[in-house]
């Protein structure tokens, strides 16, 4: 039996709420990790970090490559990215659409800074040198950032994608975030734990926007049907 369009919105809308109260719940247990110095965490923190640290002495072609892999995750690249998002949504009027894409990507580097202050983790230290950059660690910015927009573009392109390219597109967001979390850690930027509680963060942080500007496929502040036209190469239903 098939599920009405109203019960299928309901079913999406209680998901979304799980994946934000188990998100959240994630930051603050590896937040609370953090501030007590839990054995086990600093442990698997200062190993991970240790393994997949690629050293100060690497090739220039090396590190421009992790740099340039790196910048999808900072502000500036996000803001730029979303910039023409906005001036569509404005230009069509999709006024609850374009506030709730503002919020989300917009706020996400204040909350990911406060969290920052909060917890007050110094960034790691290696005996073949480092960063050594004077911001705090917990949460990681860029990977909070990365799947703030990479959650952000799905929820909003769902409506537009057909049936059989979603799959594709969400497993492309999925690797996206994985690799700009792995380069913190491959230029020795951040423990494995900032990164894991940046991608809890920015996932969550996106998804309550969402939920409480009714963003998700069916709500008021969903992308109009009107304007969603199926993907070059398959269907319409």
């Amino acid at each position: 039996m098939s599920v009405p369009p109203s019960g299928r919105s309901q079913v999406t809308r209680t998901r979304a709420l799980a994946v934000v109260v188990t998100g959240m719940a994630l930051v603050g247990a590896l937040g609370a990790g953090v501030s007590a110095e839990f054995t086990p965490q600093m442990d698997v923190d200062g190993a991970v970090s240790e393994a997949v640290y690629v050293g100060d002495d690497r090739a220039p072609a090396l590190n421009w490559l992790l740099e340039a892999l790196t910048t999808p995750g900072g502000a500036a690249f996000r803001l730029v990215v979303f910039l023409a998002v906005l001036a569509w949504l404005v230009r069509h009027r999709a006024w609850p659409v374009a506030a709730w894409v503002l919020t989300a990507v917009v706020f996400i580097g204040p909350l990911t800074s406060l969290l920052k202050e909060w917890f007050g983790r110094v960034r790691p230290d290696f005996d073949e040198g480092g960063a050594r950059l004077d911001s705090l660690s917990y949460p990681s910015g860029h990977s909070s950032g990365i799947a703030t927009l990479v959650t952000v573009a799905l929820i909003l392109a769902w409506p537009v994608l057909a049936p059989g390219v979603r799959r594709r597109w969400l497993v492309l967001g999925v690797c996206v975030v994985i690799l700009v979390g792995l380069t913190r850690m491959w230029l020795g930027v951040h423990y494995l734990s900032d990164v894991v509680g940046g991608w809890a963060l920015g996932i969550s942080w996106s998804l309550a926007v969402a939920l409480v500007f009714g963003a998700l496929p069916g709500g008021r502040g969903a992308l109009p049907l009107g304007e969603a036209r199926p993907v070059a190469g398959e269907s319409s239903p």
